[in-house]
């Protein structure tokens, strides 16, 4: 029997962890721009993940699937965003998650690895050439439209940039 089609209520649970993973997996590794909607779909899904589960940027991090990494050193990996949403997108993020899965989880043990993420993002944006300036991003929780809880800063740049934001 197809399980997805006719769900018992024992198996209601997995079912919704499994289809909250996949919503997430499928908002990251998609080449296609999602809507806004599947964007905001994919950040619910993903709170709805416990706090500790793995996540595409520890995969990353492990070569466990391929990412166009920019910049990397001991404490933070910089790659280009699969689904750019600026001629220049770049994910900067600490190499150890230690319990910082967004900006709101940061304790003062994360003082160093957040100055370290800011100033390497002020490196990779000079070594793209955006002397111009750029936009850097931090989605946060659910309603800040975070879809992978492990702290990333999205690095924009290669066009003007318009405000407000979202």
């Amino acid at each position: 029997m197809d399980q997805t089609r006719n769900p018992s209520p024992s198996n209601n649970s997995s079912k919704i962890s499994s289809s909250s993973r996949l919503l997430v997996l499928q908002s990251h590794l998609s080449t296609q721009k999602p809507t806004m909607a599947s964007e905001k779909e994919a950040a619910l899904a993903a709170a709805a993940l416990p706090a500790d589960s793995p996540t595409i940027f520890d995969k990353i991090i492990n070569k466990e699937i391929p990412a166009n990494v920019v910049y990397e050193d001991d404490k933070v990996l910089a790659f280009r965003d699969i689904n750019p949403q600026a001629p220049i997108h770049i994910l900067l993020i600490p190499k150890v998650k230690d319990g910082l899965s967004g900006v709101s989880k940061a304790e003062e043990r994360h003082i160093e690895i957040l100055g370290r993420l800011l100033y390497t993002a002020k490196l990779v944006a000079k070594q793209e050439g955006l002397e111009d300036g750029f936009r850097l991003v931090i989605n946060d929780g659910p309603s800040g439209c975070q879809s992978v809880y492990h702290l990333h800063i999205h690095l924009l740049g290669g066009r003007q940039m318009n405000w407000p934001p979202g």
